[in-house]
């Protein structure tokens, strides 16, 4: 029946000059670190996959929209991918160029070789076969069908950028505009005074590195919060986040982590930045809204290398009007304003994910939904997270996979038994 399924959609595409193709196993759809991780996994469990990947190379978030000073905020043991731990002769937080390295290995020792510039555009699982319709186009104009009994969305929570609506900003603005994955260094900005919109992990860091390369850096802080040091007495922040949560409640963990922040830190109120009212692993849990770990941008907030100001009003031609009544002269702009999910503009399903492009059920069920949907990479937990869910998916096809494939096996012994006694 699927194969005469397939018959029939191979020749709808055939009369709308569009090639089908039938994936004898599930498609991912992103070779990111989330796609890899499952593409290894599925490997590990013998199921046959394809990758399809809307860039040129792998990990395209790293290797073309992050900056030159860039390394893993968290330690590499908290990073790694599945079943292939980093080289032990990697630092404790490998720099941008090191996990691009680390990736790349990871793709050719688990043979895994994304299909490059095809974006998908749609994805649906028809009803009446019982399988999911993928169709991708390249920058040519080609168009193609991927036919297949499972999907695993794996484009991540930072697949396209977010750009705000800020008066006067594209109409107004005379001096350069980018947004954190267009920025690479600060050499550029020497001398020249750039607003950094934006306070979390990227925007401290792209303030810290324009401020090393003697810009004038302000940055637009226009809520609350949490800034935590990297490391604690030595240890990593986060390692002892997730030590202390196995042994005690959330609220406790929060409130140690907080004692000791200021310790570290000190009070951080008076330089503009100011806490919110609930701790920093309640809010991750929460809002997906991760803490900003340090690492050295409070030196220069404190010496005054790095401004710190509020929500801007509007923008003119080389001025920028804070809602405090200030007014500054700034050459340039830099938009820290982070990243958003895009599966909602080519995915064809809602009950599984959410208009924001997550999925609705919250960890640790958000990797598995219907007819053979499945997430990778959208728990707000990192790498982690997405290692976990790549082997949750691949145990799951797998399951399946050797299941079926034992079933035709005994049909087939049986037929050829037959076959033998008819003769």
């Amino acid at each position: 029946k699927m194969e005469n399924m397939f018959r029939l959609m191979a020749s709808e595409a055939y009369l709308s000059d569009r090639r089908c193709i039938w994936v004898n196993g599930p498609v991912i759809v992103g070779a990111g670190p989330s796609g890899l991780a499952t593409a290894a996994c599925l490997r590990d469990q013998g199921v046959p996959f394809v990758v399809v990947e809307r860039s040129d190379c792998i990990a395209s978030l790293w290797q073309k929209r992050t900056y030159d000073r860039l390394k893993l905020h968290l330690p590499k043991k908290f990073c790694q991918l599945p079943k292939m731990p980093f080289p032990d002769h990697y630092p404790e937080y490998p720099t941008k160029r090191q996990f691009i390295d680390y990736l790349e290995s990871y793709a050719n020792k688990f043979e895994i070789k994304p299909e490059f510039n095809k974006s998908v555009v749609s994805a649906r699982f028809d009803e009446t076969s019982g399988l999911w319709r993928v169709k991708t186009t390249t920058t040519a104009g080609e168009e193609m069908e991927y036919i297949c009994r499972w999907l695993v969305v794996a484009t991540g929570e930072n697949a396209e950028r977010v750009v705000p609506e800020i008066n006067g900003l594209k109409t107004e603005f005379d001096g350069e505009v980018a947004h954190a994955c267009e920025y690479k260094s600060g050499e550029k900005y020497r001398g020249k005074r750039v607003l950094v919109v934006g306070c979390g992990n990227s925007g401290m860091e792209v303030s810290l590195d324009l401020a090393n390369h003697n810009a004038i850096a302000s940055m637009v802080v226009r809520s609350s919060v949490h800034v935590l040091p990297r490391e604690i007495m030595g240890k990593s922040t986060f390692g002892i986040s997730v030590m202390l949560m196995k042994w005690l409640p959330l609220w406790l963990v929060d409130k140690l982590l907080l004692i000791l922040s200021w310790l570290v830190l000190g009070s951080l109120s008076k330089y503009g930045l100011k806490r919110p009212s609930i701790g920093p692993m309640e809010l991750k849990s929460k809002t997906g809204k991760t803490p900003v770990l340090d690492i050295g941008a409070l030196e220069k907030i404190k010496s005054g290398d790095v401004e710190i100001v509020p929500a801007i009003k509007r923008f003119s031609r080389c001025h920028v009007e804070l809602v405090d009544g200030q007014k500054l002269h700034i050459d340039a702009v830099v938009l820290a304003t982070g990243y958003r999910s895009n599966v909602p503009s080519w995915l064809q399903e809602s009950e599984f994910f959410s208009k924001n492009g997550f999925p609705k059920s919250p960890f640790p069920n958000a990797w598995k939904g219907k007819s053979g949907l499945y997430a990778a990479g959208f728990t707000r937990k990192g790498l982690a997270g997405a290692s976990a869910d790549a082997v949750n998916i691949a145990q799951d096809i797998g399951n399946v996979w050797r299941e079926e494939t034992k079933r035709q096996k005994t049909r087939r012994n049986v037929g050829h038994r037959r076959c033998i006694s008819v003769a």
